[in-house]
Order: C-alpha cells, then structure tokens, then sequence
C-alpha cells in the first residue's frame, strides 16, 4: 500500500497524541478541531482518527474526506456521532470497544459488593466512631443477570461467576449463549421483564441504541425483587431515569450503582445526588491511569491492519449504532 494519510480530529493539546510518533513513516498526517486545522489535508485522507468529542462533529469531518476508506472513533460509543450519510456507505468504522472492559468488569464487582457488605454503612459508623455490628450478605449463589452480554457484559460476568454467582443472560439469539460454561440461562430481549424478575443484580451494559433506548422502564422495575440492585456502566437512557428514580425511593428496589447518566455531568440538584441508596460514578469506572493510551495501542494495531490488507478489529454495525 501506498502512503497513508490520516486525519485525527482531537483537541490538539490532548496527552494521549503523544502516540502518534509511533506512527509508521509512511503515514501522513494532521492533527486539529476545526474545519481549517484539517481541511488541508482532506481532500486526500484514507483514514480518520476521531477522538471523543474533539468540537467538530464527524459528519463535518467527513465532508472534508471524500476519499476516506476507514474510519476509526478512539471510544466506543456511536450514539451521538453517526448520520445518515456514514451509516449507509460502504466506508468501514471500528470503535474502541472493549478496551476498557476489564476495568468496567471490576466497577461491577465492586458495586455489588458495596450493596452486598452494606460498605456505606460501614463507613458512616467508622466516621461517626460507632461500633455496629450487622448482618452481611454473601453473593455466592446470587444471580447476575446482563442486559447487553458483549465484551463489558462478558468481562463483568466472568469476575461474577468467580465469586459463585450464576449468570443470567438477554441476547437477540440465546442460543449463541449454548456453549458459554459461565451462563446459567438466556433470554431474548422480550423475556427481560422475565430475568429481571429473578436476578439479584441487573448489570445494563449495552450500547444506546433506538432498540436499547428506555430498554428497561418502570414495568420492568416493577418485577424485580425488593432487594435487587441495578447496575448501569453501558448508556444511561438504556434505563428510564425517572422511573429508577421512582423505584429507588419508594423501595421498589434495593439500590443503583450508576457510571452513566441521561445528561452527563449531573446536573446540580438531581435527584441521584440526594439518594443513600445510590453508588454514583461521575462515569469515571473505566478512567484508570493508562485507559487512553490503551485506546490509542488499539488504534494503532487497526491502522498496521488497515496499511497491510488484514482485516479490521472492532468493525462497526453502522445500521445497529454498535
């Protein structure tokens, strides 16, 4: 293949573009947020980096890019930036999907051990200098079940299944979940209300999609147990905000551990931050130390795919928005 030239669409003070001096030689390349930090470069791109939220949307990138053969978003969400125009050409997009699943994976352990050892109470009493002993629960032989079993559903699974939890699975075809030695039982998407009703933990960590969206409302909420607890690291509208709300304060269910919201950051005086009820992340659970250069490895290993003919990792479902 002949020299590749590369867009990145990124704030150009971010840190994690120190990586691009790993680039091959062959590859040119420009790095900018605005229609004139890019443009001289756009009419001859192959590829296009785009890096979360640079403040030039990708459909404006795109029109700079007629020629543009691969196009590559540095996080995993798609909800906000795809159109039209992307999601019917033949132009292939990947996504850093699943690189930063092993630390959501943890995030969802340690939310359930936050409800199961009652830690907030815990800490109240150590603050308050009170000795009070109380009565914990164990999670080995309690249920997990996963709304949106990919690579952040599997990743949490798996640490669950380690503590003796079963796995209870909603997939468009549960028969993919046949062979999985850590899935108990599989639902589709229509029997959710039917899981729901049996977990002792929901984990939602499935993409935003028209599908997903309000994916799980307040008549699903109304079938789980009084003592189950709700995890969401995937979108916050794939679960109906004002009827978690609801859930949670009159007692419907036990608690929420949230790393995602409808409007992000939270806005002051919602209705999250005043709930004891509530484990709140400012969606910080996959923000570890080297979570962006991880993400820029990955691209890297993509863009040796790209320039050798090997096919693409992570490729996108532009049609399904994941």
């Amino acid at each position: 293949m002949s020299s590749t030239t590369l867009l990145v669409a990124s704030n150009p003070s971010a840190p994690y573009l120190k990586w691009l001096r790993e680039l091959p030689a062959d590859v040119n390349y420009v790095v900018g947020n605005t229609v004139e930090e890019l443009a001289a470069m756009g009419e001859n791109a192959d590829a296009v980096l785009y890096c979360m939220g640079p403040g030039i949307p990708l459909q404006t990138v795109w029109d700079l890019a007629p020629r543009v053969q691969w196009i590559h978003s540095l996080s995993a969400g798609l909800e906000s930036i795809l159109f039209p125009a992307l999601v019917e050409s033949t132009v292939p997009m990947t996504n850093g999907r699943g690189v930063f699943k092993e630390s959501l994976g943890e995030f969802v352990v340690a939310s359930i051990l936050h409800f199961a050892k009652d830690l907030r109470r815990m800490v109240r009493s150590q603050e308050a200098g009170r000795w009070d002993q109380f009565d914990v629960e164990m999670v080995a032989g309690k249920t997990l079940g996963v709304i949106g079993y990919g690579e952040i559903g599997r990743a949490a699974a798996v640490r669950a299944h380690a503590l003796g939890m079963k796995i209870h699975v909603i997939r468009r075809r549960p028969q993919l979940s046949d062979e999985d030695p850590i899935v108990s039982k599989s639902f589709t998407v229509a029997e959710r209300a039917e899981m729901m009703a049996g977990v002792d933990y929901l984990l939602a960590a499935a993409p935003l999609t028209e599908e997903t969206r309000g994916l799980v409302g307040a008549a699903e909420l109304a079938r789980m147990k009084p003592s189950a607890v709700v995890i969401n690291v995937g979108r916050g509208p794939v679960i109906d905000e004002e009827a978690l709300i609801a859930a949670l304060r009159d007692g419907t269910i036990k608690g929420a551990a949230l790393d995602v919201f409808d409007k992000e950051p939270l806005p002051e005086g919602h209705a999250f931050w005043g709930l004891s009820n509530v484990l709140l992340s400012p969606h910080c659970a996959d923000h570890t130390a080297t979570w962006t250069d991880e993400a820029m490895q990955f691209f890297l290993e993509n863009l040796g795919r790209y320039e050798s003919g090997q096919p693409l990792l992570n490729l996108v479902d532009k049609k399904s928005g994941y």
